[in-house]
Order: C-alpha cells, then sequence, then structure tokens
C-alpha cells in the first residue's frame, strides 16, 4: 500500500527536479532575480503539463556549497521563487537549499506555503565534500515545532551521496534508516554515490519490507529503469533525466519528460495496486 503523504496522488509519486540558475553572491551567478524567478516558473509549468505529481526546487548551481548556513540572499529568493512555484501549481511543491541548510530550507517552505523539503544529514554525522556534517535531527524538528511548520514534510536523505561514510561503517543502511525513522523522519530518500547515479535497487526494495515509511529513490532514475524501481518505492525524484543529454545543468527535454512519463502511466496502468490511494 502507497506510505507517501496523501498530499500525492499516486504512488510511486514522481517528483520533478527544477535546478535553479546560480543565486546572487555565488561564483556562477549571471542572472538577476527577477530572470531567476521567470525560469524557475517556466520550467515548473513544463513539468506540471506533462502530469508530474510534485516540484522541488534546489540550488544546485550555487556550487561550491556551504556547509549548513547560507545567507540571506540565498534563502529569500529560493522563498520567493517557491511561492511563485506553488501559486499557480495544483501539485505539492518543495524546495532543498545545499548544502544541508535544512532549517533555511524549512523556513522559505513555510514562508512559500510549499509541502516539504529534501534534508541532508538528518542522522549520524559525515564527512561531506562541504567538510564535515553534524547530524540536525533534533534541531531541525525543534525549529518546525518553533515556527509552526508542522505540516511541512521532511524527506530525509540516508548516506547521503557526495559523502564519506568511513566513520559510520559499522552502521549499515537499514540501522542508519531506522535511526532516522526513530527521529521521526516523513519519508527515507537513498540515492546513488553521486548526482545521476543510480540507487541499489536492492537496498531499495530491502528497506520497503523492513520499514513501515516513505521511501524515495532520489537519483538515478532513468526511462530504463523506473519499471524495475516502481514497485519498491513510495516516489522517485528525478532531475538529470529529464534535462538535455540526460545531464542536470543543461535545460529540461520536452521529448525526454513526455516519453518518461508516458511509461510512468502505462506502468500504472498495469498495476493498479500501486496507483490508487
Amino acid at each position: 500500500m502507497p506510505r507517501l503523504h496523501p498530499l500525492f496522488k499516486h504512488s510511486p509519486a514522481i517528483i520533478a527536479m527544477i535546478h535553479v540558475p546560480a543565486l546572487p553572491g555565488t561564483p556562477a551567478n549571471k542572472y538577476s532575480p527577477g530572470k531567476i524567478i521567470m525560469d524557475c516558473l517556466a520550467e515548473a509549468e513544463l513539468y506540471q503539463r506533462m502530469g508530474v505529481d510534485g516540484i522541488m526546487i534546489e540550488n544546485m548551481h550555487d556550487r561550491p556549497y556551504l556547509n549548513r548556513e547560507v545567507g540571506h540572499e540565498i534563502s529569500t529568493l529560493m522563498a520567493i521563487i517557491g511561492r511563485e512555484v506553488k501559486s499557480f501549481s495544483e501539485i505539492p511543491c518543495g524546495m532543498q537549499i545545499l548544502a544541508g541548510a535544512n532549517k533555511a530550507a524549512l523556513a522559505a517552505t513555510y514562508a512559500a506555503e510549499m509541502d516539504f523539503i529534501r534534508a541532508e544529514g538528518f542522522v549520524f554525522g559525515h564527512m561531506a565534500d562541504e567538510g564535515m556534517m553534524q547530524s540536525d535531527a533534533a534541531e531541525l524538528l525543534r525549529y518546525r515545532k518553533m515556527i509552526g511548520a508542522d505540516h511541512i514534510q521532511i524527506f530525509t536523505d540516508i548516506k547521503k551521496k557526495h559523502s564519506s561514510h568511513e566513520i559510520t561503517k559499522d552502521v549499515d543502511l537499514i540501522e542508519t534508516a531506522k535511526a532516522a525513522t526513530f527521529f521521526q523522519s516523513d519519508g527515507l530518500i537513498i540515492t546513488g554515490n553521486a548526482t545521476g547515479e543510480e540507487a541499489n535497487i536492492m537496498d531499495v526494495a530491502t528497506l520497503t519490507q523492513e520499514l513501515d515509511v516513505p521511501i524515495i529513490v532520489g537519483s538515478g532514475i532513468s526511462i530504463s529503469n523506473v519499471e524495475a524501481f516502481a514497485p519498491h518505492c513510495d516516489a522517485m525524484i528525478v532531475g538529470s533525466y529529464f534535462k538535455q543529454e540526460g545531464h542536470w545543468e543543461n535545460p529540461p527535454d520536452l521529448l525526454r519528460i513526455k516519453t518518461f512519463m508516458n511509461k510512468v502511466e502505462r506502468i500504472r496502468s498495469a498495476s493498479p495496486q500501486i496507483t490508487v490511494r
């Protein structure tokens, strides 16, 4: 049975990523706030028209990323973009602010009246490419309570990509996932080792069997593997595959998105037990 939040109408839900152009103050920034907002709105409109189940915005172009703390120039514009995207969207919307700026993302999501965030480093400290990142579950959930944002879902990465987990290698994926569940994660995100890399399907299937919490595949979904992953997860975040040549830095590819979503509809039609809440 689907376990994802009832905001989403289908399972597995397809959540499309909008990689927000580089924001003010970051090394690659070259566009005005107005231009950035208009680009994100155009992309959101395209994804909604193609029938995705959710949209997430992420400041992927802001590399190199700060560790946990970002400036007001980032969180403020992300909130404005989120508000604009959400204002015309009839589907759930959320955001992630890199790297691990989960409190900023939660505040911006609340201000934008969006529905969920993707949070890195929720449990167990690890060495990210931004440096050491301590876990923040206790702080983040207290902050959510303090600002009155309990309705916002917090989906959390487990053994996150682009990171070394050497110091917790004696804590396997299942135990890490159980810890996140115990700490009240609203959904667990499983990824490959890097952006666009496929998650281990056996890990996904095992977690779905072992835990009564939504399981979300957070990287590497493509038209060639979506059917294999569909029975084993509650949602899929699709970013790179929806872009031209399958690379996250490129603009959206209408044909790729349309072909992918057509296949998802065929999968749902063939498996009605996983499509209706």
